[in-house]
């Protein structure tokens, strides 16, 4: 698997354009697994390829049981500046409901071996909306992330896709889903708890403290030109989208290993924008939104824009329109109301 990455890192040096690198994100799987001279593999091949900024964000994700001290020094020592850590929660009760393989106590020493090793960057994720957990379940998840110093946290509702165990049992009728207004109250909690200690919801799942926002994920939703390499990679130039075959034993077998691409229409490209960026502090320029809908020869949505202020989903400021309050809670079905079709 080494060699096909670094095989597609050569073949698809020319994609970004020479720029120069400002994040490299090692995500998927289970990057925790990569060994010393595993990732100087790579790190050779990027650099040899790549420039590479000398303040380059450089993220691996990792399970909590992967994070001996040992690790910790040796990723750090290759330069790996920030950890995403998926604890999910630190009840036991969940992690044993979510098949996880580590503990509470794993969690906690993996967040302390990093910070020993010098990782100043640390990420958690954290899962709400788990059947069978009280409030005060959810705000000792919180605490303990917050005491532990942790600087940004990813926290998601728990989705149910259909041919997961929780799909499964779902059909079955042995799993049931909390209610969406229970969901809505988890949510309201994790931001009012998060930002009560300083933490600013800066993506409507993402939450850090001053300064230590995610480079690499604000560039996605910036829709800044990105590559990805390995299976089921996903990679975009600005104008269109690419995706590498997900299958492990095609994506060694084959050349390129690109399983589709798509040319993103005018209209496709507004609409990614509408759905990223209003989840996002920053929200939509509205200039730029009327000028797209001009252009297309749509009817720009104004007065959907006045219902949303109006009903305190969202406010005005410096011409871009941000959701706020409740409209956090709908930024997908706000968004999806005013797409070009």
């Amino acid at each position: 698997m080494i060699q096909a990455i670094c095989r597609e890192i050569v073949a698809q040096k020319d994609y970004l354009g020479g720029d120069i690198l400002q994040t490299i994100y090692f995500g998927g799987g289970t990057p925790s697994l990569l060994s010393d001279t595993e990732l100087d593999t790579i790190f050779n091949i990027i650099r040899r390829i790549h420039p590479v900024a000398s303040d380059a964000e450089i993220t691996l994700e990792a399970n909590p049981e992967d994070l001996t001290s040992e690790y910790c020094k040796m990723i750090a020592s290759k330069g790996i500046n920030r950890l995403s850590i998926g604890i999910q929660s630190f009840q036991e009760k969940n992690l044993l409901l979510m098949n996880r393989n580590h503990n509470s106590s794993d969690s906690i020493q993996a967040i302390r071996n990093a910070q020993n090793a010098g990782i100043t960057h640390i990420s958690i994720d954290l899962i709400y909306g788990i059947p069978g957990n009280s409030e005060a379940d959810l705000t000792d998840d919180l605490e303990k992330a917050t005491t532990l110093g942790v600087q940004h946290i990813s926290a998601y509702s728990l989705t149910v896709e259909p041919k997961t165990v929780f799909g499964v049992q779902k059909k079955k009728g042995t799993f049931l889903e909390i209610p969406d207004s229970a969901m809505a109250n988890a949510f309201n909690l994790v931001r009012t708890y998060l930002e009560s200690k300083g933490y600013e919801g800066y993506e409507t799942s993402n939450f850090a403290m001053e300064g230590h926002y995610s480079a690499h994920n604000t560039s996605y939703w910036q829709q800044e030109p990105y590559l990805g390499v390995g299976p089921s990679a996903h990679s975009f130039n600005g104008h269109s989208r690419q995706w590498n075959v997900s299958n492990n034993a095609k994506y060694i077998a084959s050349g390129l290993a690109l399983a589709e691409k798509e040319a993103l229409s005018p209209a496709d490209q507004l609409n990614e924008y509408l759905m990223v960026r209003l989840r996002t502090k920053w929200g939509i320029d509205l200039n730029y939104v009327r000028e797209s809908f001009e252009k297309m020869g749509h009817p720009y949505p104004e007065k959907e824009f006045q219902i949303w202020v109006s009903q305190g989903f969202a406010r005005i400021e410096n011409d871009s329109l941000i959701l706020e309050g409740e409209g956090k809670l709908i930024a997908d079905r706000l968004s999806s109301d005013i797409f070009v079709v």
